[in-house]
Parts: structure tokens; C-alpha cells; sequence
């Protein structure tokens, strides 16, 4: 629900009131109580939150945008005989110090 900004025009009174859109205007001041309550037209205040298309589109305006689609090149992912294979010999066959 949106909220709006009132000011009376005889005694003054200024303040925010949380409407919903198809609500009629307030007319009556709730200080003085007279028929010169006004809406005021203000700019409005919001903040994005989330993980919505602005965090892809306009938070780093330098970089380019995600392809569309999904489509992220594949990670091959190592599996565990490769990378044992890459460290070398395992303790016990003669690769340190206290095996030899």
C-alpha cells in the first residue's frame, strides 16, 4: 500500500497516512478538523531488495549482463582419482621422508 502525503491549507498540519490505491482522498484535516486537507504530490522513496533482474541489469553498469537463457558454460569437475593422481605418490610408497 502506497503512502501519502497530506498538508492542510488552514492551520498547516503535515503528515504521511498509509492508503491503499482505490481509497478516496482524505478531506478532513485531523487537527482542525476543517474540509482543506490536501494531497501533496512527493517523490517516492522505495529500495529493491532481492534477487530480481536489477541485480543483474543495472548494479554493475560496466560489466555485461548475464547470457539470456540460462546458459553458463559447464565446469568440468575433478574427480578424486585425478587429483590424487596429480599430487603424487601417497605416504607409504617411498614419497617422503619417512617412508624411504
Amino acid at each position: 500500500m502506497p503512502i501519502y502525503e497530506y498538508r492542510c491549507a488552514d492551520c498547516g498540519f503535515q503528515d504521511e497516512f498509509l492508503q491503499k490505491v482505490s481509497e478516496a482522498p482524505l478531506t478532513v484535516c485531523p487537527s482542525c478538523g476543517k474540509a482543506s486537507l490536501r494531497k501533496l504530490l512527493s517523490a517516492a522513496g522505495f529500495q529493491l531488495k532481492g534477487s530480481g533482474w536489477y541485480a543483474t541489469d543495472f548494479r554493475n553498469s560496466g560489466t555485461k549482463p548475464a547470457p539470456a537463457g540460462g546458459t553458463k558454460p559447464e565446469a568440468k569437475p575433478e574427480s578424486k582419482s585425478e587429483s590424487k593422481g596429480e599430487a603424487g605418490p601417497a605416504c607409504g610408497q617411498g614419497a617422503c621422508p619417512a617412508c624411504s
